[in-house]
């Protein structure tokens, strides 16, 4: 080819190209829409593109919209516009980030960050990637109180340390720990200063507490994640599994809030289309030691927590907007005293659900039964509780909550495991059941052996930024034949009231006050104030 024509050839070329690019509309200008395109009535394309598409399948009451055009144009363009910061973050209502307390302890990463997380190693497998972190947090409380629990009364200063140690593998893998190295836990005593009352009489002004014996040391993970590292290939399923000194909290705490040393296991989030279920979780789980119940006690009445075995079995289940949480457990006397057999079964079953958009509910019922100690022994743990919880939803739904929570109880019921320092299985009941984990705050009776009665209370929130609670509760006993062994000797009443409020974001305020009346005992009253830091 000649020089001409080659010069020739090259100019065609950029003749066709220009004319392409000219076609191409330039960002910010409007193009025409395109044309309508017929839609086929039964839903089918006919012709040469039939086989692009398959044909559309829904409901029946469900029809296919109309196409139109118009709905459809091209991005808005902002180049004759500055960029204005205000403006920006205008659009998320004026909201900054905010920076939170850190933990004082965050080896490996940090506990909070943005962007990408960083570079991982393989330890369990490339399809489990590790990333070692290391933190520490928890609270510190420091409690003043005056406390007439009637035949007792104790001024003090009492303080808690909550420590939590978390070492993060993997994103799914971990090791915990858990110390409150302040406390005396089995024995529920606490750091603390006594300056008046008759406890200081009895115990001493003062005691001096240290004590690294973990409350919790355990691992949790996934067996389908780990399996995802150790075979190179991903996995459908995930199992989470947990083994060690370990918390279980079921039903909010009200069946079982305790540390065992034992194992979990857990198949979540399963579904069946037939039985109308959106989602159920199955746990089993079992402890060999550490099992807390007050059923089974020592000679002088405390908890012993190295007396039992205990195996069960907890089910969420969620459908046609109910909440199912039921459960089974066994608790096994391990103890070869030859002072009686006081294993006993414990089953539950919860429902909650929310009322034509007015009323939040939850039904309990946790039984006993199967216990028979013999030797003319009296059982422990042999009855029934239920509870029925109740919120209405205001015109404040996030900050205004009336509740009225009521239960009966039928000779001994007990928890499946309870912690020494969790208080009763009424608990959760009203902040008159309650005391505070930190200097022996006055309380109803919360046992429920052979009682029946309830709390109501409200509870404001103002602005998210501080708390309100008044409430009023009592009990009443019944069961004449079993009068001797019953906990409340007669009515109980009493009116509590709670303020809190953060003071900064570490630094929580709270007090609270109770007053309370009991036929065939003396009256109690309590009064306390609380610093807590967060870190």
């Amino acid at each position: 080819m000649t020089r001409i024509g080659v010069v020739f050839l090259i100019a065609s070329l950029a003749l066709a190209a220009g004319s392409a690019v000219a076609e191409v509309p330039r960002r910010g200008e409007a193009s025409a829409p395109p044309p309508a395109v017929p839609e086929p009535a039964d839903g089918k394309v006919r012709g040469d593109h039939a086989h692009e598409r398959k044909p559309v399948e829904m409901s029946p009451e469900a029809s296919p919209a109309e196409f139109s055009p118009v709905l459809f144009g091209p991005d808005p363009s902002y180049t004759d516009k500055p960029y204005d910061v205000e403006a920006q973050l205008a659009i998320y209502g004026g909201k900054t980030r905010i920076d939170a307390p850190r933990p004082p302890i965050e080896w490996g990463y940090p506990m909070y960050q943005g962007g990408p997380v960083g570079e991982d190693f393989d330890l369990i497998g490339e399809k489990n990637p590790a990333r070692l972190q290391l933190l520490a947090f928890g609270d510190l409380r420091f409690g003043m109180a005056y406390n007439d629990n009637g035949a007792l009364d104790t001024a003090q200063m009492a303080a808690r340390l909550n420590l939590n140690l978390d070492f993060r593998i993997t994103a799914t893998e971990r090791v915990h720990v858990f110390l409150r190295p302040f406390d005396r836990v089995e024995k529920g005593r606490n750091t603390r200063y006594e300056f008046g009352g008759n406890q200081r009489d009895r115990f001493g002004d003062s005691e001096g507490l240290f004590d690294l014996t973990p409350e919790a040391f355990f691992f949790e993970g996934d067996l389908g994640q780990i399996a995802n590292g150790l075979t190179d290939e991903y996995q459908s399923f995930d199992i989470p599994v947990a083994f060690g000194l370990m918390p279980l909290f079921f039903q909010n705490g009200i069946w079982m809030e305790d540390a065992i040393l034992g194992g979990a296991i857990t198949k979540p989030a399963m579904n069946s289309p037939k039985l109308d279920i959106s989602n159920m979780d199955v746990t089993v789980f079992g402890g060999f030691d550490r099992v807390t119940t007050g059923a089974l006690r020592e000679a002088n009445n405390l908890f012993d927590d190295h007396a039992a075995e205990i195996y069960g079995t907890a089910i969420f289940i969620e459908s046609r907007e109910f909440y199912i949480e039921a459960g089974y457990g066994y608790t096994r006397d391990t103890r070869a005293d030859g002072l009686g057999d006081f294993s006993y079964h414990n089953a539950t079953l919860a429902v909650t659900k929310r009322w034509f958009g007015k009323v939040s509910n939850s039904t309990r019922l946790i039984g006993n039964f199967g216990q028979d100690p013999g030797r003319g022994l009296a059982k422990t743990a042999d009855g029934w509780l239920v509870l029925v919880e109740n919120s209405w939803i205001t015109h404040l739904p996030s900050t205004l909550v009336p509740y009225a929570n009521f239960f009966v109880g039928y000779n001994k019921p007990q928890s499946l495991a309870r912690d020494f320092g969790a208080g009763g299985i009424l608990k959760n009941t009203g902040i008159n059941f309650e005391t505070d984990g930190l200097t022996g705050f006055p309380k109803l009776d919360d046992t429920a052996n052979d009682t029946y009665g309830g709390a109501l209370g409200v509870s404001y929130l103002f602005n998210l930024d501080q708390q309100v609670v008044f409430e009023i509760a009592g009990l009443k006993p019944f069961g004449e034949d079993n009068k001797a062994g019953r906990v409340a000797k007669g009515d109980q009443a009493a009116f509590g009231a709670r303020y809190q409020r953060p003071l900064s974001k570490r630094w929580i305020f709270r007090t609270d006050a109770i007053y309370g009346m009991r036929e065939g005992e003396d009256d109690l009253a309590g009064v306390r104030a609380e610093l807590r830091l967060k870190f």
